[in-house]
């Protein structure tokens, strides 16, 4: 008899062990979560991008006539100015470029046909204009002739006085007609010249060897050679970019930013920029452009863009390996606040259309309605819902609810 009730008692007992190990496992477990505690704090909300630096003041030094521009990085003694980029320029002095003229142009077949008729034309207009000038000459000389045989008679009194002035007239008259045959001589041979030159053959010109003949291109302001645009020999036109010089010490920050954050802009506000390479440098806004242009990002999304000019407040000595255009990435501030009650903005979730969070209260999760301020992109003012010294859960999971029972990750 006892070793039957020994049996029932030992059979109850391995069922009542093996009914509580299924209870144990089939009771739900609090749930591992990651907790932040809302404390009062300093925030900062900004408006963050891709900016560059920019020397403040660029001089573009362009081609001052049409010509051929010889190629700049060559020495002067050769075919041009000895010039690289960061090379230092002296106002009015430093040579930037030289330009020579240009070669003439070819000339088509019957361009060429007209000219060289036009040119034997002209050999015999001035063939025609000499033997004009022969016969003036004779002319002249038969007047003068005639000249001196009135002044003997005059001096006999047997000529009569409008015989005498008729004489000198005739010397006076081909004397001048003499005078303007000559110079149109000159001028049928000045036209003569004109033409040949225009059938000159390019191949065979070239052009001149002295620098001295050519326009020599100074510097307009000092400083360094940020940008050679026309480096090698060509032919440009007037105005034609050449060199960019300015300052590398005189730099500013320049940054698109939405337009939406662009009005929340005020100038003077405080500017973060980093992402050069360096340590962290302050700044200041110093512009905001009035107009706003279209930009297209890199996903192909069209956007409103505002220009922002940003100021170093820092030393030289903390960007002077900044450069011009060196891309920045630049967070200017819009908004702070020194003691702001603030929560991660990873709690927050949407809950209708209210934010909501996950608190802490006694190991359940309790969500509550939460009205949010200002905002960045790591934290968030909380304006009521909250108070400082709560729990509230960062990165809730779709498997917490209002009451889950939750335990900090890691706990023992």
């Amino acid at each position: 008899m006892s070793a039957t009730w020994t049996k029932r008692i030992i059979s109850i007992v391995v069922v009542g062990l093996v009914a509580a190990g299924l209870i144990w496992l089939a009771w739900p477990r609090p749930l591992p979560v990651d907790l932040a505690t809302v404390a009062n704090g300093p925030i900062e909300v900004t408006a963050d991008d891709d900016g560059k630096t920019h020397v403040r003041h660029i001089y573009t030094v362009s081609a001052p006539i049409a010509g051929k521009v010889l190629r700049i990085s060559h020495p002067l003694g050769e075919r041009g100015p000895l010039l690289h980029v960061g090379d230092e320029v002296v106002a009015n002095q430093t040579v930037i470029a030289l330009m020579q003229p240009t070669l003439p142009g070819f000339i088509d077949v019957r361009s060429r046909d007209q000219l060289q008729a036009e040119v034997l034309a002209a050999d015999a207009a001035i063939q025609q204009q000499e033997a004009e000038v022969q016969r003036i000459e004779a002319a002249l000389d038969f007047s003068k002739t005639e000249f001196q045989r009135a002044q003997t008679l005059s001096r006999t009194q047997t000529i009569s006085a409008q015989a005498f002035d008729k004489a000198k007239f005739d010397v006076a008259t081909n004397e001048a007609a003499l005078a303007s045959a000559k110079a149109q001589v000159d001028m049928r041979r000045a036209v003569r010249t004109s033409l040949a030159a225009r059938l000159m053959d390019p191949a065979n010109a070239s052009p001149p060897s002295e620098p001295t003949c050519c326009v020599r291109v100074l510097a307009p302001a000092s400083g360094r050679v940020l940008k050679i645009i026309q480096d090698s020999e060509a032919t440009v036109l007037p105005g034609t970019p050449l060199v960019d010089i300015g300052n590398p010490f005189d730099l500013e920050v320049v940054a698109d930013l939405l337009s939406t954050d662009a009005v929340q802009i005020k100038v003077g506000a405080p500017v973060r920029i980093d992402g050069w390479g360096g340590a962290p440098i302050t700044g200041k806004v110093v512009r905001v452009d009035p107009a706003g242009f279209l930009k297209v990002s890199a996903l192909g999304i069209e956007e409103q863009r505002v220009r922002v000019t940003i100021d170093f407040n820092d030393s030289p000595q903390a960007w002077s390996q900044l450069g011009h255009d060196y891309r920045v990435v630049v967070h200017v501030t819009t908004w702070s606040g020194q003691d702001v009650l603030t929560v991660p903005i990873s709690a927050l979730f949407r809950k209708g259309d209210q934010w909501a969070i996950f608190v802490d209260e006694n190991g359940r999760a309790r969500a509550k309605p939460v009205q949010i301020g200002h905002r960045n992109n790591r934290f968030a003012e909380v304006v009521s819902g909250l108070t400082a010294g709560d729990q509230v859960v960062v990165h809730p999971s779709d498997r917490i609810a209002d009451g889950s029972r939750i335990a900090q990750r890691g706990a023992p």
